[in-house]
């Protein structure tokens, strides 16, 4: 993964090389103390990512990202801040930043958000692959038999402790729907519940309630999944389960901050925030993913 650096401090910048090579992460390839001068490098580099600080004379890190991308480019941003007010995320995410690094810079919290985003950039290589691959090879083209949607989808749910929740059914026929369409990205999730019930045999006249119904399922597990998840990461942070789901199906903080009112053994449960469209497209991804390698 190549990196380039945008922070008006020398000391973050510094940080921030350190610890991408230390832990192997990738290879810084540029760096500027400004938006101004970080923009001709950048689209001259074309660099995977650019982690760039919100706060910066000139051109903030908004300003900056919204030229390089009317310029042209094309790759993926986190941003780096000390204070993240709801309206400073918001504007983020309108722009495309997807991922935030706070200040004071932690090694721990840096290794944990780039390593979620190579991962995203990975699934969606992937999914481009996957879809590239079926358009060359043809409908009429097969090897092998595919391994069935439910077994992958079962698999996944198993590990992530909620293969008898009442929603598997759900997910199941969920995952089946978009694997069939094969879309690029998930349509607004009332449509996608709709069309599963519809798929499960749900009469029309009773699909909206059914739906709504759904959506509560779907949200039940989605909590279990991450109560589970921050358990097992509560115990042993380098536990294989952990490690695989936590970071790509979740909100990694709400999950970090669910092993912490564990390990303090808090009363006060703090409702996590529960995101189904990430938590499914990550499942379709990966089911779509897992059925290419018996094409």
């Amino acid at each position: 993964m190549r990196y380039f650096i945008v922070d008006d401090d020398k000391a973050s910048r510094l940080m921030l090389k350190n610890i991408l090579v230390e832990q192997n992460l990738g290879m810084v390839i540029g760096e500027a103390e400004s938006g101004g001068n970080a923009i001709p490098q950048i689209l001259s580099l074309a660099p995977d990512l650019v982690l760039i600080d919100l706060l910066m004379p000139e051109l903030d890190g908004i300003e900056t990202i919204q030229q390089l991308k009317t310029q042209g480019f094309t790759g993926q941003f986190i941003m780096l801040s000390q204070v993240v007010s709801k309206e400073m995320v918001g504007e983020a995410y309108q722009v495309g930043v997807e991922f935030f690094i706070h200040k004071p810079i932690n090694q721990i919290e840096v290794q944990s958000v780039l390593r979620r985003t190579t991962e995203q950039l990975r699934l969606k290589n992937s999914l481009l692959t996957i879809r590239e691959s079926l358009a060359q090879l043809g409908a009429e083209e097969q090897s092998k038999p595919a391994r069935p949607v439910k077994d992958i989808v079962l698999s996944k749910l198993h590990d992530m402790g909620i293969i008898g929740e009442n929603s598997t059914r759900d997910i199941v026929a969920i995952t089946e729907v978009l694997i069939e369409r094969n879309v690029a990205q998930l349509p607004p999730l009332k449509e996608l519940y709709e069309v599963a019930l519809g798929k499960m045999g749900i009469e029309q006249k009773d699909i909206a309630k059914e739906s709504k119904a759904m959506e509560q399922r779907i949200r039940r597990s989605i909590q279990t999944a991450m109560d589970h998840l921050a358990s097992l990461g509560a115990v042993d942070y380098t536990i294989d389960e952990f490690e695989y789901y936590a970071p790509r199906y979740f909100d990694f903080q709400e999950i970090t901050q669910r092993m912490k009112q564990i390990q303090e053994e808090s009363f006060i449960i703090r409702p996590s925030k529960v995101n189904s469209k990430k938590f499914l497209q990550v499942l379709y991804i990966e089911t779509a993913e897992e059925q290419k390698k018996f094409l």
